[in-house]
């Protein structure tokens, strides 16, 4: 789960993070509004969602004025931003953030994320914050700075120094890093966070260190201790059927083909769609409905995949262990006639009562096709797909 800036940023405060004076605001009178409560002379209106690059997208704007704060947010709400980190739909912008702007004399970048090779907590600095970091991290990571941060041992000043020599700060900038640095390490623990980032962490013309922008991503599998952070999500920045997925206890990710997938088991799923792409089709989605499948789960699954308007059949690849083939069939034979699918649908099914389960099927009067095996099953579906 990801949070916006404002979010982000509110966080930051609480665990002493300077953070520039800002206000979100969901239409155009709460920007004008916030821009008159802030007060100052400029403002920065940025349109708040979950990617990066919003600024070459037309999604920052500086404004010197309430009223153009106002038309700022007014061109901002209601569009489809689109980035590079998002896809040619872009995505819908309902909230702006309203900040004062300042003085900009250096932009850094530190972020923080969660090493599975190393079971620890990772430090990441650089003196070349800005937008371009991905830039930065592909020709030149040399400039990108690492500390790793044994979970036992936990964050410690001397690595927070080392951080700050390593990208350049010099006197009362380097104890203001030190201070920044270990709040983010004590948020990133307490929100059960996978990445936090900066950037820019910017040095003002006055030597103060301030976070200009913010990204938090949260671990999902932590989410029932963050029940606070989880009242802030927003699902309109997610793809509306993951969303839907997760809601039924589906593990759901949309791609971009032809053939809809439902299998129980995450490496089963992938097998399944490497064998599609063997036979010449391609999966449109990963669907992994779990060792304990229902009838009411296997309903949900397929309006999924049947709301996809790309997919022209559907390859079930269900393996009867946990719970035996004939309940599995009897649960695809009720969901069939309950979401009314009409186009071809693949079943292939083996381990417990697997012949009682292929019964089933053939019994049913519908139009399901039974793959023996999944490379039968595969070579089917394509079939099916291309008609």
């Amino acid at each position: 789960m990801n949070l916006h800036e404002y979010q982000a940023k509110q966080l930051f405060a609480e665990f002493g993070i300077p953070v520039p004076e800002g206000q979100p605001a969901t239409d155009p009178a709460g920007a004008r509004a916030a821009a008159e409560a802030l007060g100052g002379g400029r403002w920065v209106v940025k349109a708040q969602v979950h990617a990066g690059g919003r600024g070459k997208g037309g999604g920052v704007k500086l404004v010197e004025s309430p009223q153009a704060a106002s038309e700022a947010a007014a061109a901002m709400l209601g569009m489809q931003l689109v980035t590079h980190q998002t896809d040619a739909k872009g995505l819908p912008v309902h909230t702006v953030l309203v900040e004062k702007a300042g003085s900009i004399a250096r932009e850094l970048y530190v972020s923080l994320l969660t090493d599975r090779a190393t079971e620890s907590v990772v430090f990441m600095a650089s003196a070349a914050g800005g937008m371009d970091i991905e830039e930065v991290a592909a020709s030149t990571p040399e400039k990108i700075i690492t500390v790793t941060v044994p979970p036992a041992q936990g964050f410690s000043s001397y690595q927070a120094r080392r951080l700050a020599f390593g990208m350049g700060l010099a006197g009362e900038e380097i104890p203001q890093f030190v201070a920044i640095a270990k709040g983010l390490y004590d948020l990133y623990v307490a929100s059960d966070a996978s990445l936090m980032e900066i950037n820019p962490l910017i040095v003002t013309d006055q030597g103060r260190l301030m976070a200009l922008d913010g990204k938090i991503n949260l671990d999902d599998n932590a989410l029932y201790r963050q029940p606070r952070l989880v009242a802030w999500e927003d699902a309109s920045q997610e793809d509306a059927r993951e969303h839907e997925a997760a809601a039924h206890h589906l593990n759901y990710v949309t791609l971009d083909g032809e053939i809809g997938c439902m299998v129980n088991g995450a490496g089963l799923a992938m097998a399944t769609m490497d064998v599609i792409q063997l036979y010449g089709g391609t999966p449109a989605n990963f669907l992994d409905v779990g060792g304990g499948t229902t009838a009411a789960r296997v309903a949900e699954a397929f309006k999924l995949i049947v709301a996809d308007p790309k997919v022209k059949a559907i390859l079930i690849n269900i393996f009867g262990g946990i719970v035996r083939c004939d309940l599995i069939a009897e649960g695809i034979i009720a969901a069939v006639k309950e979401v009314g699918v009409t186009m071809p649908v693949v079943v292939r099914l083996e381990g417990t009562n697997v012949d009682q389960g292929r019964a089933l099927l053939a019994q049913s009067g519908l139009a399901i096709i039974t793959g023996e095996d999944l490379d039968d099953a595969a070579r089917k579906a394509v079939a099916a797909a291309k008609g």
